[in-house]
């Protein structure tokens, strides 16, 4: 793609238009951090069903994922300025939806406008990147920042949440989004140029709307089968989900503009770097989400002193994005992107020595050590893929990389979540869907069950994460040459 405002852009514009954009990375990872703690909260507020609380965490997710690449195109083709400030608009309104919501369906559907807008807020960080920064050096230490000021909206986003829902009510997480967004609005006229491309195709709406269908259908057969049990009706609608996706895989390979460049595929670097985004966004957002839950509702930590806990790993994970360049040089890019995934491994799997009664050191143990994963994979994974790729297909390359992350991030609350979900409807007291619920009962017998069988679940799901993140470690140490490319 040839950019016609852009081309060449100055080191000072370039570094400026990131800037402009870092806020929204900021306030996106804070919203994802601070919501798993507030859900505690929400679920006692307005108690949504077990099922129903999966998909307050992640109908956000689904929805990005589901049109990221084809509001990436979309900006190539119509501006990609006038749609993040559309996106940023639509964004605040759902971050005020969620904010004064009072029935689970409402704040399902104001997650899911966020979703919208944010859909067309996240192609632009990695965009910046390969359109302002061309040089593999200073790209690499573009993306280091990106990816440190992510970490850092992780690391104080639980901290901000514990001080806010301290003194108010849990709607004030969502509203804090909004005076971002408004400086966005007002900044990035002035520090951003409209940057448009001269090649590009019509968006297939066919492709859109079975990958759309597809993920959503998939997804609410398995949420609703973990928290209520398999029925006909639940294991129809997953297959039809899953046809969905088939359906649309082939059709990439067949229309003149596909949403989903699959020859990139053929590339086994390319293969294992997004599979990387992935599967590190599962096992991140799936853990941060039950460990939540764990520090609060098993432990009986306050929001604040369980965010105050978060932090050592947190910061771990941004002092790693800011010095992976230095770590790279030293041990080389297979080796790094190897060690992603057997440092994530090992800290989730330490989760296992967690109990009922005592469990703080094992997860800040967990969340250093699987921290330093974290880092390297957010600053290694977008380069890698982009760098794997003839440059014309930058473009195509980054989006999938975005897209991989915001994927692994739903799924990791959907799968892992719906697998502990599974563990604690068969193995509980069966008096409620979820913990929280359950722990309402005065009953102490019933909450020690409980707290058991929410235990197991974590258990269960970590375990299966650190296996899977393993796995794959192993494959990427056979399958990818010793060097890789610059």
């Amino acid at each position: 793609m040839t950019d016609t405002s852009l081309a060449r852009p100055t080191v000072r514009r370039a570094w400026l238009g990131l800037m402009a954009v870092l806020p929204l990375v900021l306030l996106i990872a804070m919203d994802g951090s601070i919501l798993y703690l507030a859900m505690p909260r929400v679920t006692s507020a307005i108690t949504p069903t077990a099922d129903q609380a999966l998909w307050i965490l992640d109908i956000y997710g689904f929805v990005v994922g589901s049109l990221l690449i084809a509001f990436g195109n979309i900006g190539d083709r119509y501006g990609r300025l006038k749609l993040i400030m559309i996106g940023a608009v639509v964004f605040g309104a759902g971050s005020l939806g969620a904010a004064y919501s009072q029935t689970p369906e409402s704040l399902i559907a104001s997650r899911a406008l966020m979703g919208l807008g944010g859909a067309t807020l996240l192609p632009s960080g990695l965009a910046i990147v390969s359109s302002l920064f061309p040089d593999p050096r200073t790209r690499a230490r573009a993306i280091g920042i990106f990816a440190a000021t992510f970490a850092a909206g992780f690391a104080i986003g639980p901290v901000i949440g514990g001080l806010l829902l301290r003194q108010f009510e849990w709607g004030a997480v969502f509203l804090i989004n909004v005076p971002v967004v408004i400086g966005f609005l007002i900044s990035a006229p002035v520090l951003l140029q409209e940057v448009r491309s001269t090649s590009y195709g019509r968006i297939d709406l066919v492709s859109l709307m079975l990958s759309f269908a597809g993920i959503l259908l998939f997804t609410y057969s398995l949420k609703s089968a973990a928290a209520h049990g398999f029925t006909p009706t639940l294991l129809t609608i997953g297959i039809v989900g899953i046809l969905a996706l088939g359906l649309f895989v082939r059709r990439q390979s067949r229309v003149d503009y596909p949403l989903l460049d699959l020859d990139l595929f053929r590339d086994p670097i390319f293969s294992i770097a997004i599979l990387t985004g992935l599967l590190t966004l599962v096992v991140w957002s799936a853990t941060g989400y039950l460990s939540g839950i764990y520090l609060q509702s098993v432990l009986g930590f306050d929001v604040f002193n369980a965010a105050l806990l978060t932090l050592p790993g947190a910061t771990v994970l941004t002092a790693t994005c800011v010095g992976t360049a230095r770590i790279v040089e030293r041990i080389g890019r297979k080796t790094a992107l190897v060690a992603t995934h057997l440092l994530i491994s090992v800290g989730v799997l330490l989760l296992l020595f967690t109990t009922t009664e005592v469990g703080i050191a094992a997860f800040i143990a967990s969340t250093m050590i699987a921290g330093v994963g974290y880092g390297l994979s957010f600053s290694l994974v977008a380069e890698i893929a982009v760098s794997a790729v003839p440059a014309e297909r930058a473009g195509a390359a980054s989006s999938i990389a975005e897209t991989s992350n915001e994927l692994g991030n739903a799924l990791g609350i959907s799968l892992l979540g719906s697998l502990a979900a599974l563990s604690f409807r068969l193995l509980g007291p069966g008096v409620a869907g979820t913990l929280n619920e359950t722990l309402d009962q005065s009953d102490p017998e019933i909450i020690v069950r409980a707290n058991e069988a929410f235990l197991t679940g974590l258990h269960v799901a970590v375990g299966a994460g650190g296996l899977l993140t393993l796995a794959t470690g192993i494959i990427a140490w056979l399958w990818l040459p010793r060097k890789l490319p610059e």
